[in-house]
């Protein structure tokens, strides 16, 4: 079985033709060495996954034939992470971790404490396609650009359940499998912790779950994905 994976933005049926871009041509040819006749393992994230035959390759292009469906689509559970960006390094980390741990969508905040006042939504984007390319996954969960916290609250829809990782509440890792499954989003602060005002208005929200996420105060990166297996083995696709 091939063990090349590639994110394809195209549909896939079999015998369909997949032209490459150039840096896809480019990574089979150049840093894999593949050639025509070489198969690779496909997926769009609608599709599932597929066996296909290189037709024809070279730096800056080629195509691809679709042979035979290998995986079926495997969409994860509504789960949305929504963070405080952190360094770059520890947010790629962040973004390559929830995607790998079965994020539907990716949402980076501005909150009260938040260092970093942009992000590279596209690299960021890349990042959650490779981690799905790498983990074996048939979906990529859409990276969101960075917005205010309290604009993101503004809009909220009650029926989605937040499950906010405070760091004030250090203790016994509590159990969650007691809690409603549906639409859920883990919300993880910044490095800074929580102001004041953003902990009076989550604490009012009445789709707010509070957590603690064991007996140490977690690092951002860290709590994330603690969170993230939390409530993939209570409540999600862990089961």
């Amino acid at each position: 079985m091939a063990k090349i994976r590639l994110f394809i933005d195209h549909p896939l049926a079999e015998g369909q033709g997949v032209e490459l871009n150039p840096d896809q041509a480019h990574y089979l040819s150049s840093v894999m060495r593949q050639g025509a006749g070489d198969e690779i393992l496909v997926f769009n994230g609608r599709d599932g996954e597929w066996l296909a035959r290189i037709e024809r390759i070279a730096k800056r292009n080629g195509a691809l034939a679709a042979l035979r469906r290998t995986a079926p689509q495997l969409n994860p559970p509504d789960l949305w992470l929504v963070f405080a960006p952190i360094k770059k390094a520890r947010t790629d980390f962040i973004v390559e971790k929830a995607a790998e741990m079965g994020a539907a969508r990716i949402l980076p905040v501005q909150t009260d404490h938040t260092n970093s006042e942009r992000i590279r939504q596209d690299r960021l984007q890349a990042h959650a396609v490779e981690a799905a390319e790498q983990c074996g996954g048939t979906f990529v969960p859409e990276v969101g650009d960075l917005v205010p916290l309290s604009r993101l609250l503004d809009g909220w829809d009650a029926g989605r359940r937040i499950l906010w990782a405070d760091e004030a509440l250090a203790g016994p890792a509590q159990v969650l499998s007691g809690l409603p499954r549906g639409p859920w989003a883990i919300l993880i602060g910044p490095e800074g912790g929580w102001s004041e005002s953003e902990r009076k208005r989550l604490a009012a929200m009445d789709c707010v779950t509070p957590v603690a996420l064991g007996p140490r105060i977690l690092r951002a990166d860290t709590a994330a994905v603690a969170s993230l297996a939390l409530w993939q083995a209570a409540l999600g696709d862990w089961r």
